[in-house]
């Protein structure tokens, strides 16, 4: 069943009705993409994504746009409600979702998949169909997940540590291409200020976190809450005595792990592996 929409015609789902407002303001005014990108001093590409949905971008592009706009902070607003829609993802992430938005810093293990944060559209799409999704599903849980990397941009973005096991960076897509430019992005996500990128080597042997992605979040409160999943469940755990043991393991592991500087190395090394051609 398609979306109800209001008398105006426009989306009520907060994303897409951020979108449509981005573009319905653009076009009014008569100007291109390049125009407003070299107007605002932003990659014109940048406003494109934001028009089709793609990124809601950060607040500090949203508030050039209202006043460039005069709109007086209304896209602000309807970027807000956008940034804190949570029914477009599964309803076993929903309550994770809603505590992630509000962490000052974030912590991550990765057994064999990058985290959400990292994918690119064609790791995302490749690894949600493998999970059994298929047309107007997965299309709208690959969008969430790449929406839902606007949490790390803007001066305010919590910083983000993930451990990457090996087996992640050896599990290649089908998709050559798309295998070689989430590398891409990988490495020059590694250059970010608010990211920090560990490898854990094959050669670190076994440790306490085997068969286990777990995300820590740090909460304005100062309370830590664990999150861990498989393929198939999700448990959320506030409990501080069980955060406690997990983080404890997540410490050994990190320990374990190469530097950040040797991670983005070995990152690099991957990309130089990679072949070129899809089709070699």
């Amino acid at each position: 069943m398609p979306p109800r929409r209001a008398i105006s015609g426009r989306s009520q789902e907060p994303r897409q009705r951020f979108a449509e407002e981005v573009r319905k303001l653009r076009t009014a005014s008569g100007t291109s993409l390049r125009q407003l990108g070299e107007r605002l001093g932003w990659d014109y590409s940048l406003f494109g994504k934001m028009e089709k949905g793609e990124t809601l971008s950060s607040p500090d592009v949203v508030q050039a746009l209202d006043t460039h706009y005069g709109t007086s902070g209304m896209l602000l607003a309807l970027w807000e409600l956008a940034a804190r829609d949570h029914t477009q993802f599964r309803e076993r992430y929903r309550r994770y979702m809603a505590l992630e938005a509000e962490a000052v810093s974030l912590w991550h293990f990765a057994v064999s998949v990058l985290p959400g944060l990292l994918q690119t559209a064609g790791y995302a799409r490749e690894v949600l169909s493998a999970g059994g999704l298929k047309d107007e599903e997965l299309t709208q849980q690959v969008d969430a997940r790449i929406g839902r990397q606007d949490l790390l941009e803007g001066k305010d973005a919590p910083h983000f540590r993930t451990i990457l096991s090996e087996t992640v960076l050896r599990t290649a897509l089908r998709d050559g291409s798309a295998w070689r430019e989430q590398l891409e992005h990988l490495a020059e996500m590694s250059a970010r200020w608010n990211l920090t990128i560990h490898v854990l080597p094959f050669s670190a042997g076994p440790h306490g976190l085997d068969g286990t992605d777990v995300w820590f979040l740090r909460l304005p409160d100062a309370r830590t809450v664990a999150y861990t999943e498989n393929a198939y469940r999700g448990e959320l755990i506030e409990e501080c005595q069980s955060v406690e043991q997990l983080q404890r393991a997540y410490d050994v592991v990190r320990d374990l792990a190469l530097s950040p500087a040797e991670s983005r190395k070995f990152i690099l090394r991957m990309l130089e592996e990679a072949p070129c051609d899809p089709s070699t």
